[in-house]
C-alpha cells in the first residue's frame, strides 16, 4: 500500500499536510491533484510525497484523481513547502500560487428545501421569496440569496427560515471557474461531386438554406467556424442538424487559444553592438552561465544607471539560456510596464514569449499557463505572480528593477517577496539569476558587498548616438521660491524649462506621487478636517469626479457646500494631487497636449498600452504621473522630468522613507535624455539638504548607501536583523487593543521562556492607518536575527495577519 501526504484546501489545514492511503487502481504521483475527504467533506488536495509508510496510524483513502498527471512539478512542490515555513504561510495558499488559473473550488454554502416542508402561510415577504427562489431552482448559494434581497436582509431571513426548520444548510464545491474554449466549425464530409449534386438536388426541391451551406462550404477548402457560416448565410442549427445526419457535413469543436498577445505585432530586430562597459558586464554573467557542475546557482546583481543598457544584458543571458536548451522568466514590477518589456523580447524571441498576470482574462491566463507548461515558451514575461509560471527546464530568473516594493506581496497570504522567492527557485532549480536595477534594495546591495551575490556595474549611459552623460539635476528650494512670492505650484526654473522644451517640440515628464486634486479638505472655521467615515484617512477631492474619495476603501461622497461641524462656508482644499497639477499645467502651457498616467486614469493592461504609444509616437507633450512614470520607461524624446514635491514620502514612520526616496527621485531622473538630446530634471523640495535628495541629484549610489547602511547599523534595521509585523482588526477598538496587548504578553513570555536576548518587541500600538475599512487595526513589530523561530510555533486567532519581512509602513 502506497501513501501520499497531502495539502488539503481547507483554512482549517493551515501549514499542515495529512496522509491518505492511495487505492491501488489509483496512479498518483507528487504534484498531482486529488479528491479526499476532510471531516464530512471531500476537498481538493495536491500531493506533497509519497511513501510506503504511513506517517499516521489511521488513514482515509484517496477518493478520486482530478488530474491524469501532476500538475506541478517536485521543484515547485518544494518551492511551496519553503514558502509556507519561511513566511509562516498556509502550505495551500503556498501551492495555490502555482496552480492553473480558475482552479480552486472553494465550498459553497448551500441552501435546500426541508423534505417535511410545513404550513407556509405564515411567512413574510422576504421569507416566501426566498422559498420559491429555492423552488424553482432546487437549491440557491448564500451569494444568489444576498444578491437577490440585499446582504443584511438575506441573512436574517435565512436564519429566521433555519430556525424553523423550512430550510437545510449544506456545502459543496464551487463550480469550475474556467475550461478551455471550443470553437464550433464545420466542413463538407461528402465528395466534391456528391455535395455538388446534392446542392442542386436541395435547390430543386426549394431547400434553399440547405443549398446554401453545401454551396458556402463548396468555396472553401478548410473548415469555417460556424459564426463566419451564420453571419454569411440564414441557416439554423435544424438545418445543419439535418445536413449532419445525411453526412454531408461535418460539425466539430476545435481547441482555440486565447491569445493575450494578439494583434501585438512587433518586427524582429537584431543585436546591437555592446559597449566596452557592456561588454565587460556580459563577460561575467556568460561565463557564469556557461559553467558546469556548479555547486550553487549564480546570483548576479547587475547595477547600472538608468539607460545604461540592462535589458541588452538581459536578453543576451536569455539566448544564451536557449541556446543550452533551457528557458527564462523575466519579472516587471508593474503590470504597466509588462507591454515595454514584451516588444523588446518578443522583437528577439518572435512567437516564444508568455506574458502571465491578474489584469488578464481567466480565459487567457489559463490557456497562457498551459502553452508554457507545454514547453512552448523561450521566457515568461510578467509581474512577480509569474514567478511561479510552469516553465520547464529553468535556466534563467531575471528581476528587473529588483528594488521595487511592488515585488512583496501584502494583500493575502502568503505574503512573500519574489526576489527572495526566485533564489529559492533558482536552488532548487538550478537556475541563474539576475538582478538588475539602478538604485539596488539596501539588502542586496548589503548582500553583493559581502560576495553573496556578483555585483556588475553598468556606469554609462547608452543612447541612440553613442556614451552619454546622465541628466543635469537642479534642485529647487521651495522656502525660496516662497520668499519670491511665487506660490505656483511650479518654481520658476521649472516653468521656464517647461517653456523652452515645448518650444523645441521635446517631450515633458512631471511626477507626484500623490493623485486627486487636493489631499485634504479643511474648514478654516473650526479646522474640521472631511474625513473617510470608514477609514482614519482624509477624503481626497476629486475634481474630475466632483466628489471626495478614499484612496483605500473606495467610500466616496459628494463635496458639501458647507463644513459638517460648525456649518461655515470656509471649506479650503489643501494638498496636491496629479489632477490639480494637470488642471496647473493646462492654465499655464494651453498649447501643451497633456497626458495624466495614474490608477484613475488607466483602468486595465490595455489603456497601459495605449497610452504608453500615445506619449511614445508624441501625440501629447507633457505625462503627468505618479510612481507609474517612474519605473523603467524608454521614451527617448524626453528632455526634461520636473518632481513636483520631492517631499511626499519622507514624514511616513518607515526606516525605509529615505531609500525610497531616494529610489523614486534617482529613477524619475533617469527618464530625461535617453535619446540624441541630453536631459534636465528638477527637483523641487522643502527639505534640499535632506541626505537621499542630495544624493539623487548627484546620481551618487554609493554616497546614499553609505549613509543609509550606516542608519541601519546604528538601529539593528535589516540587514543586520530581519523582521516581522503582526497586524490584528477587529470592528471594536477595545477589543482590538486588549488582543493586540495579550499577543504581545504571549511574544515576551515565550521569547523570555527560549533565552533569545537579541528578539526585540516594538509595540502594541495602533497602526499607521489605525481603522481601515471600517476595522480598527493594532500592530506588533519583531526585530531580531530569526523571528520566524519563535512566531513559526505560535497560534495566531483568527483576526491576525502576520508579515515576514514586510515593506510597507513599519
Amino acid at each position: 500500500m502506497k501513501y501520499a501526504e497531502v495539502a488539503v484546501n481547507s483554512p482549517i489545514a493551515q501549514r499542515r499536510s495529512f496522509c491518505y492511503s492511495i487505492p491501488p487502481w489509483f496512479d498518483v504521483g507528487v504534484g498531482q491533484a486529488v479528491w479526499v475527504p476532510f471531516g464530512s467533506v471531500v476537498l481538493q488536495g495536491v500531493v506533497l510525497r509519497t511513501s510506503g509508510i504511513p506517517s499516521f496510524e489511521i488513514t482515509k483513502e484517496v477518493v478520486g484523481v482530478i488530474t491524469p498527471s501532476p500538475l506541478l512539478s517536485p521543484v515547485h512542490v518544494d518551492l511551496a513547502v519553503w514558502l509556507s515555513a519561511y513566511y509562516v504561510a498556509p502550505l495551500f495558499d503556498s501551492l495555490a500560487l502555482m496552480l492553473p488559473p480558475g482552479f480552486e473550488q472553494r465550498l459553497v454554502t448551500v441552501f435546500r428545501l426541508s423534505p417535511s416542508l410545513g404550513d407556509l402561510s405564515q411567512l413574510n415577504e422576504e421569507q416566501r421569496q426566498v422559498v420559491s427562489f429555492i423552488e424553482e431552482n432546487g437549491k440557491a448559494s448564500s451569494v444568489e440569496l444576498k444578491r437577490k434581497l440585499g446582504e443584511r436582509r438575506a441573512e436574517l431571513t435565512i436564519r429566521q427560515l433555519l430556525q424553523r426548520g423550512l430550510i437545510v444548510k449544506t456545502q459543496q464545491l464551487g463550480e469550475v471557474r474556467v475550461k478551455p474554449k471550443f470553437v464550433r466549425y464545420l466542413k463538407l464530409r461528402a465528395e466534391l461531386d456528391t455535395a455538388e449534386a446534392e446542392m442542386v438536388r436541395l435547390k430543386e426541391h426549394r431547400a434553399y438554406k440547405q443549398a446554401a451551406v453545401i454551396e458556402f462550404l463548396l468555396k472553401r477548402a478548410q473548415p469555417v467556424p460556424l459564426s463566419d457560416l451564420r453571419s454569411t448565410t440564414a441557416c439554423t442549427g435544424a438545418v445543419l442538424n439535418s445536413l449532419e445526419k445525411r453526412g454531408l457535413l461535418t460539425i466539430v469543436d476545435v481547441p482555440v487559444r486565447r491569445d493575450p498577445l494578439k494583434g501585438f505585432r512587433v518586427a524582429a530586430i537584431p543585436s546591437p553592438v555592446l559597449t566596452l562597459s557592456q561588454e565587460a558586464a556580459w563577460q561575467q554573467i556568460s561565463v557564469g552561465l556557461r559553467q558546469k557542475g556548479r555547486a550553487e546557482p549564480p546570483i548576479f546583481l547587475l547595477h547600472g544607471v538608468t539607460g545604461s543598457g540592462k535589458t541588452e544584458i538581459y536578453l543576451r543571458a536569455l539566448a544564451e539560456v536557449v541556446r543550452q536548451g533551457k528557458r527564462g522568466i523575466c519579472l516587471v514590477p508593474e503590470i504597466s510596464l509588462t507591454p515595454q518589456t514584451i516588444e523588446r523580447f518578443a522583437a528577439r524571441f518572435p512567437g516564444l514569449v508568455a506574458v502571465l498576470h491578474s489584469e488578464l482574462s481567466l480565459g487567457e491566463q489559463y490557456d497562457e499557463w498551459y502553452r508554457i507548461k507545454e514547453g512552448n515558451c523561450a521566457v515568461v514575461i510578467g509581474p512577480r505572480s509569474a514567478l511561479f509560471a510552469p516553465q520547464p527546464d529553468l535556466g534563467l530568473i531575471i528581476i528587473d528593477e529588483e528594488h521595487e516594493w511592488t515585488y512583496k506581496q501584502s494583500d493575502k497570504s502568503p505574503r512573500y517577496h519574489a526576489r527572495e522567492a526566485a533564489i529559492r527557485l533558482a536552488e532548487l532549480s538550478g537556475a541563474a539569476v539576475i538582478l538588475g536595477s539602478a538604485t539596488p534594495d539596501v539588502v542586496t546591495y548589503y548582500r553583493g558587498k559581502q560576495g553573496i551575490y556578483q555585483v556588475i556595474e553598468l556606469k554609462e549611459r547608452v543612447t541612440p548616438g553613442g556614451i552619454a552623460s546622465l541628466p543635469e539635476v537642479e534642485i529647487v528650494d521651495m522656502r525660496e521660491e516662497l520668499k519670491a512670492g511665487n506660490r505656483s505650484l511650479f518654481s520658476r526654473s521649472l516653468r521656464e524649462l517647461i517653456q523652452e522644451t515645448l518650444t523645441r517640440r521635446e517631450q515633458v515628464i512631471l511626477f507626484l506621487n500623490r493623485r486627486g486634486t487636493a489631499t485634504l479638505v479643511e474648514c478654516r472655521g473650526c479646522g474640521f478636517m472631511l474625513s473617510c467615515k470608514h477609514c482614519s484617512v482624509s477624503l481626497v477631492y476629486h475634481a474630475a469626479l466632483k466628489k471626495l474619495v478614499c484612496h483605500h476603501c473606495r467610500y466616496t461622497s459628494q463635496l458639501p457646500a458647507f463644513c459638517p461641524s460648525c456649518h461655515s462656508g470656509q471649506l479650503r482644499f489643501l494638498g496636491v494631487g496629479t489632477q490639480k497639477v494637470e488642471e496647473e499645467v493646462e492654465s499655464l502651457f494651453p498649447e501643451a497636449r497633456i497626458l495624466r498616467w495614474d490608477k484613475d486614469i488607466t483602468p486595465g493592461h490595455k489603456a497601459y498600452r495605449e497610452l504608453l504609444d500615445k506619449f511614445r509616437n508624441h501625440q501629447a507633450d507633457i505625462l503627468i504621473g505618479t510612481q507609474m512614470v517612474a519605473k523603467g520607461l524608454d521614451l527617448p524624446q524626453v528632455t526634461l522630468t520636473g518632481v513636483v514635491n520631492a517631499d511626499t514620502g519622507l514624514n511616513i514612520p518607515d526606516f525605509r522613507a529615505g531609500e525610497r526616496t531616494f529610489q523614486l527621485l534617482c529613477q524619475v531622473a533617469g527618464r530625461a535624455g535617453r535619446g540624441l538630446v541630453a536631459g534636465k530634471v528638477v527637483i523641487q523640495t522643502y527639505s534640499p539638504r535632506y541626505y537621499a535628495v542630495r544624493a539623487a541629484a548627484n546620481h551618487d549610489y554609493e554616497a546614499f548607501y553609505a549613509q543609509e547602511i550606516e542608519y541601519r547599523r546604528q538601529l539593528v534595521y535589516p540587514p543586520f536583523s530581519r523582521l516581522a509585523r503582526l497586524l490584528f482588526s477587529h470592528t471594536n477598538a477595545g477589543v482590538c487593543q486588549r488582543e493586540a496587548e495579550k499577543m504581545c504578553r504571549s511574544i515576551i513570555n515565550e521569547r523570555n521562556r527560549r533565552g533569545i536576548p537579541d528578539l526585540r518587541v516594538i509595540g502594541p500600538a495602533p497602526a499607521f492607518i489605525s481603522r481601515l475599512r471600517g476595522h480598527y487595526q493594532w500592530q506588533i513589530l519583531i526585530c531580531g536575527t530569526a523571528p520566524v523561530e519563535i512566531l513559526g510555533d505560535m497560534a495566531f486567532p483568527q483576526g491576525w495577519i502576520l508579515d515576514i519581512d514586510p515593506v510597507g509602513v513599519v
